[in-house]
């Protein structure tokens, strides 16, 4: 079974345990809200403009809305089984969006614990952080550098006063999206740390 798929079924085998009403790191989002952003995703394409550009976010809101208020086990379904169209590149298309959206509902509930290392999904992960590092943290007015255990790093931002952000790739993945749910340490000037731990990260 390919990442994408693995995160797939792990995720939503994590919903139907949790129920619809359970809290993500989405903003106010429930997990219905999440399962329907996702099956929105794949499935209306006509709604997708609107994550992205807010004066179309209305509409985008609205299908969202629509999907949250599917009866439970249909909108887990229209998530588990991606249209055929999405098979063929689903591991271009969703490794890390559904590796942090998992992670969005895990991180949500108390007690939760980091996943045990997998080298497989670190490397995926990986090769996708340097585009959303530098995407993320462009408006920093301090150098970053994200740094795994092995010393293996990615520069996020170029500049000086540099804040070194130390963590396992999955803790780095979820900082650089935006998430604070994330076990690192940073490491620098005391207020250019504190900089950037300040900055808006969304994607």
């Amino acid at each position: 079974m390919s990442f994408a798929l693995d995160e797939r079924k792990a995720l939503v085998d994590l919903m139907t345990e949790l129920g619809p009403d359970a809290p993500t790191l989405c903003g106010t989002w429930l997990v219905k809200d999440l399962a329907a952003h996702l099956a929105i995703r794949e499935r209306r394409p006509d709604s997708v403009p609107g994550i992205f550009l807010p004066p179309l976010a209305g509409w985008t809101d609205k299908v969202q809305a629509d999907y949250a208020h599917k009866a439970w086990s249909e909108l887990l379904d229209l998530v588990r089984t991606p249209p055929f169209w999405i098979k063929p590149i689903d591991d271009l298309m969703n490794p890390v969006e559904f590796f942090v959206h998992h992670e969005d509902v895990r991180r949500a509930q108390a007690g939760w614990e980091p996943r045990p290392h997998d080298g497989r999904r670190d490397a995926v992960l990986w090769k996708s952080l340097p585009v959303t590092a530098r995407m993320t943290y462009k408006s920093s007015p301090v150098g970053v550098t994200l740094v795994r255990p092995d010393g293996e790093h990615v520069v996020a931002k170029q500049g000086a006063n540099g804040v070194v952000v130390t963590g396992e790739v999955p803790e780095l993945v979820m900082l650089a999206f935006g998430r604070d749910e994330a076990r690192v340490e940073y490491s620098g000037d005391a207020d250019a740390v504190q900089r950037v731990r300040s900055l808006n990260r969304s994607v």
